[in-house]
């Protein structure tokens, strides 16, 4: 079974709280519930973590990649700019990564740095973009075996 790290960046404890114009109503647990079923549909463990500390961030993609985590899913939020640790720590694991946004921010702002080391980017679906991310991840993983 594929083991995908879920990463929820700087803000996201705050969804379902401010801003739901833009993010919804959904609390970051009811996103963590979501893709829990997600993964489980499609045979994948899941390890979720939020950080607001761009440290603890960089220290759990590197402690992921000691362990052989197959792939990971990375929603930056407030993450997105202006912090090159992470943007180094996405460049020098061994596994993808897809970034992932629940709206578009690119019609808020200039394009995450992130996305620039990762493999690909689902933006714009809601919290169904994390499913779309698995399910590419999957497929992904599956070929290369």
């Amino acid at each position: 079974m594929a083991r995908i790290l879920v990463i929820h960046g700087a803000g996201m404890n705050m969804r379902g709280k401010v801003q739901l114009e833009i993010f919804g109503p959904m609390t970051l647990p009811e996103y963590d519930t979501r893709i829990r079923f997600y993964a489980s549909e499609l045979g994948l463990d899941v390890e979720i973590f939020h950080s607001n500390i761009e440290g603890e961030i960089v220290n759990r993609l590197y402690e992921a990649n000691d362990r052989g985590i197959d792939a990971a899913i990375f929603n930056p939020a407030a993450f997105g700019t202006g912090y090159p640790a992470i943007v180094a720590a996405l460049s020098q694991v061994k596994f993808p990564t897809i970034e992932v946004h629940i709206s578009n921010p690119v019609r808020r702002g200039p394009a995450s740095q992130t996305a620039g080391v990762s493999l690909g980017i689902v933006a714009g679906f809601g919290v169904a973009g994390y499913d779309l991310a698995m399910r590419g991840l999957r497929d992904l993983l599956a070929a290369k075996k």
